[in-house]
């Protein structure tokens, strides 16, 4: 009995990883037939989560028309795509310059979008501008550019393009939000303040347009790392709160929330939080005790000062 439960115990692990493998092929498949010949506009795609963006859509045959400030960086991207894509199963993909920190323009840049296809089927929002400071040391200035980029430069290109989707009552847009959209993180009141405002916005638009078949979703990991970057340790370990902070820091990896991103858009998810253990129970802990996370957030400010004294 003992010999046959030995050689039963490898083929049945065998087994359910070859289900697991399948299971996940599948999905995999059928996530990208579910974009096959749809219009998806991704904004800052030049940036390491809308590259990976562009990926996996542009592979999933999607009808692409990629947004960047910048045209070499737009190009580059380009001739990445084709140089790698099967011509018989992929569409060229369209390019539009389109700085979301301008928001005069953003009404013309959405004309041009309508015009490369005459629709958008998916629009995914991904821009996103980072400050890290404490509150007295960030000019209002930067204050304003930080939510021009994270929450007018995304609402008024959606609001654009909400129209067009109403009339056809079909559409998905997609916020790439942050979980700071959900709780503040200290030295980051203007990111933290900014995806607050844009989770609300989208929150509230969900409701509005679920009459007209139009998707809302959000989609917040912790933090976006890049592809080589990690952070480095510190004398903070020993603090809770950095501890936590930590956690965060350490984030997930664009190639992952590309993934995930093309998975909400495929089963119409209405939120995903891409985050471990920690980050969920700070998220919980803010939401049902809030003073015990008030109290250990301001904890490990006051450590954060100390080291720095020392």
């Amino acid at each position: 009995m003992g010999v046959l439960a030995v050689l039963i115990l490898p083929l049945l692990l065998f087994g359910i990883s070859a289900i697991i493998y399948i299971y996940g092929a599948v999905v995999q498949l059928m996530s990208k037939s579910a974009v096959q010949n749809k219009v998806v506009v991704i904004t800052d795609a030049i940036s390491g989560l809308g590259k990976e963006c562009s990926r996996v859509f542009h592979s999933g045959g999607a009808r692409l028309v990629l947004c960047g400030k910048t045209w070499e960086k737009l190009e580059a991207l380009y001739n990445a795509l084709i140089s790698v894509a099967d011509p018989s199963m992929t569409f060229t993909p369209k390019l539009i310059l389109l700085d979301l920190s301008d928001i005069n323009c953003i009404q013309d840049v959405a004309k041009e979008i309508l015009d490369c296809y005459g629709c958008v089927d998916i629009l995914i929002n991904n821009a996103s501008m980072k400050v890290k400071g404490a509150v007295q040391s960030i000019s209002l200035e930067l204050d304003k550019k930080i939510m021009d980029v994270n929450y007018f430069g995304p609402i008024t290109l959606t609001k654009a393009l909400l129209p067009s989707m109403i009339s056809r009552r079909t559409g998905q847009i997609v916020l790439v939000n942050n979980i700071q959209g959900k709780l503040g993180v200290p030295f980051r009141a203007a990111y933290a303040a900014s995806k607050h405002a844009a989770q609300g916005f989208f929150d509230c638009l969900r409701a509005e347009v679920e009459e007209f078949d139009v998707c809302i979703s959000t989609v917040s990991p912790t933090f976006i790392r890049s592809y080589h970057v990690q952070p480095e340790p510190g004398n903070w370990e020993a603090s809770i709160w950095k501890f936590f902070f930590r956690k965060l820091a350490y984030g997930v990896h664009p190639m992952e929330v590309a993934e995930e991103v093309l998975h909400t858009v495929s089963r119409k998810k209405q939120e995903v939080f891409m985050a471990n253990a920690i980050p969920k129970a700070a998220l919980y802990i803010r939401t049902f005790f809030p003073e015990l996370f008030f109290a250990i957030v301001a904890s490990g400010v006051k450590e954060k000062q100390k080291v720095e004294e020392k």
